[in-house]
């Protein structure tokens, strides 16, 4: 998970820094605000997963900040020395409330219960994906949904020229000329795409035949991509692309 601390107090900022290091090995400090222009920027950039909050930030609060954003798309856990804000903030749908000092105990729980919504919400957010699937009959979807490190990009498969295999990642280059990185195997993506107009050309390469400009005479075979690309074609496949450049072109 991914976390931004907002606290208009330096050294309050670096002491939950420590102890979420030292006692949350699941949850990493992307960014730290101490006014509320700062956090608003921040929180919009990053998309982190949960946000610390104070609540008295100056002459402004914690509820200020949760008011001017249009989508609160991450857990909130207020953290303050102030307690009469409870009530209030259970009103602003906030995770947890956590009092300065903190306690360690506490912290862990929050950090812990933060990650099981976060885990519940991205199975909810795949199960959504899998129903619109399911609604078209069995048609493979117009889009792919692509897990990156701060958000779930929705991309049109229509829009992928090809895939490329680097160890246990997958590489997207894009219509777009935009690359993504993907954790996952390039054999996931193969069984997804078969029936979407993908060719496995080579163990590393998987292609979308639309983008193909010609077969080369190079090696066992080379597939010339639109752009330019060059992309190789093993010997075990190279009827098997042959057939499919066959079949798309009748």
């Amino acid at each position: 998970m991914n976390a931004i601390i907002v606290d208009d107090e330096p050294h309050n900022i670096d002491n939950l820094q420590i102890l979420l290091q030292r006692h949350c090995p699941g949850i990493g400090v992307i960014g730290k605000a101490d006014n509320i222009d700062e956090a608003f920027n921040l929180i919009s950039t990053q998309k982190p997963d949960v946000v610390f909050l104070d609540i008295i930030l100056g002459k402004q609060t914690g509820f200020d900040l949760l008011a001017q954003l249009p989508v609160k798309d991450f857990e909130v856990i207020f953290v303050t020395a102030f307690d009469q804000y409870g009530v209030r903030a259970v009103k602003s749908a906030a995770l947890d409330y956590l009092l300065k000092p903190l306690d360690i105990t506490e912290l862990k729980a929050a950090v812990d219960k933060a990650s099981e919504k976060i885990k519940l919400r991205k199975k909810n957010t795949q199960l959504d994906f899998l129903m619109d699937y399911i609604t078209q009959r069995g048609k493979a979807p117009a889009k792919v949904a692509l897990p990156l490190r701060n958000e779930v990009r929705y991309i049109e498969i229509s829009h992928i020229v090809r895939c490329e295999a680097t160890n246990s990642y997958t590489w997207f280059y894009l219509t777009n000329k935009e690359k993504i990185l993907v954790s996952k195997s390039l054999k996931e993506y193969d069984d997804l795409f078969n029936t979407q107009g993908f060719i496995r050309c080579h163990q590393s390469h998987l292609v979308n035949i639309f983008f193909v400009r010609s077969l080369l005479r190079e090696d066992s075979g080379v597939l010339l991509m639109q752009d330019g690309e060059k992309i190789p074609i093993s010997k075990a496949k190279k009827e098997m692309v042959k057939l499919a450049l066959l079949k798309s072109n009748q």
